[in-house]
């Protein structure tokens, strides 16, 4: 995507859960006003899909204030014992929950921190201190550099550096040959805006490799780490052992309310609590954010290689159907697919492929997609799709008639 399509995705990811459309239109800036009836048309269509009754994932923006608070009563029962003291300023349940999260994958510590931006700029900055090197290569579609605002710059002093531009992560020959030094290679896993893209594992372990003979530390942003062990064959821990540090995230795959983990070294780890608190993450109480993110681990992570599995069977329906459609042109991204996230794109505007989910789920009560985003040429668009636990119940034939379905609806519209 180019900027001004990031700066649209910014804007409609914060506005997808209330009903009012991104103010920046297509190709627009921020701070445009959106075109007639757009507002309207995401409304209708937000409506469209929590109403759905057909669909790959339910995401927690579709529910009501309502139905997460009466969820969790029961969601928290199960993982911790309610009769304990609330949490003050990190302990208690939130101490339990990092405890549960350094088992999990393996390390020797972990701090919660409330957002994944806070947790990542907090490691990046103690690897900086330490490594004497405030210089971090990554990727240039890595989340600190599209979805952050700069913050690693403006907030942290940090500098960033890209040892490729290809819509994959770097080789361990670009990490090798990059021409300027570096203190932090971070490496996202899975690459979310290239199309949730992995490495195979040996070349995972080369690029670290790479990384270690410039003497420079390797952090992990895995917000969506936990989906990576199919693809890799790998367990956790091993995974995260290859980095000195590991962020992680509990909404993004295990369905949780919010907040993140640093995982890594125990000193290192203290060092970042006391930048938690500068950086004003030293929450008074966060026991709903910690319950949600205990019990994501103990129901959801154990499915994970389950949606992964469906997700791969899903694409390749998808793209049966498309095909009995007789769509012209049509691309799955990546292909066999990585996670249980991958990219569809197809050749038309986004907003007659959102006219088209929208139509679609009043009429069948059926949502295949949830929304569409300009791509990187005129007329083409990329929309990203999601399995989790709903998914599981549809078969082959009923994703490609879906698929078929929804790409005669768009031909013929």
């Amino acid at each position: 995507m180019n900027e001004n399509e990031r700066n649209r995705q910014r804007v409609t990811d914060r506005a997808e859960h209330t009903g009012k459309e991104s103010p920046v239109p297509e190709g627009g800036d921020p701070g445009e006003a959106p075109g007639e009836g757009e507002g309207e048309a995401h409304a209708r269509r937000a409506a469209a899909l929590r109403g759905a009754e057909r669909v790959l994932a339910r995401h927690s923006m579709d529910a009501t204030l309502q139905e997460r608070l009466a969820a969790l009563p029961a969601q928290a029962a199960s993982v911790y014992d309610l009769a304990e003291p609330v949490d003050v300023y990190g302990n208690g349940v939130v101490e339990a929950l990092e405890d549960r999260v350094a088992d999990v994958l393996g390390t020797e510590a972990a701090a919660f921190f409330p957002t994944g931006t806070m947790a990542q700029q907090v490691a990046l900055r103690c690897w900086a201190g330490r490594s004497g090197n405030s210089t971090v290569a990554l990727h240039p579609l890595a989340h600190p550099e599209v979805h952050e605002g700069g913050a690693l710059g403006a907030v942290s002093g940090l500098r960033t550096v890209h040892p490729t531009r290809e819509r994959r992560l770097p080789t361990a020959a670009e990490v090798r040959e990059f021409p300027e030094p570096f203190g932090t290679l971070m490496l996202e896993l899975p690459l979310r805006d290239a199309g949730f893209t992995l490495p195979t594992w040996e070349e995972l372990t080369e690029v670290v490799a790479a990384a270690r003979e410039r003497d420079a530390v390797v952090h992990l942003d895995g917000a969506r780490l936990w989906e990576c062990t199919t693809h890799f064959g790998r367990p956790l821990p091993e995974i995260a052992a290859l980095a000195d540090t590991v962020y992680v995230s509990f909404y993004k795959s295990l369905e949780g309310i919010g907040g993140a983990a640093l995982a890594g070294p125990a000193e290192l780890v203290e060092e970042a609590r006391t930048w938690r608190h500068r950086y004003g993450g030293q929450v008074f109480q966060q026991f709903p954010t910690a319950l949600a993110a205990l019990h994501g681990l103990e129901t959801v992570l154990p499915l994970l290689p389950s949606y992964v599995a469906k997700a791969q069977e899903v694409a390749e329906a998808i793209g049966a159907g498309f095909t009995a459609a007789g769509l012209p042109w049509f691309r799955l991204h990546p292909r066999p697919v990585h996670t249980h996230q991958f990219q569809v794109w197809l050749p038309y505007e986004a907003k007659a492929l959102d006219a088209a989910v929208t139509e679609l789920a009043e009429e069948t009560g059926t949502a295949l997609f949830r929304r569409w985003m300009p791509g990187d040429a005129p007329g083409v668009s990329m929309a990203e799709v999601t399995v989790a636990g709903p998914g599981l119940a549809w078969t082959r034939e009923e994703v490609a008639g879906a698929a078929e379905e929804f790409a005669r609806r768009v031909s013929a519209g």
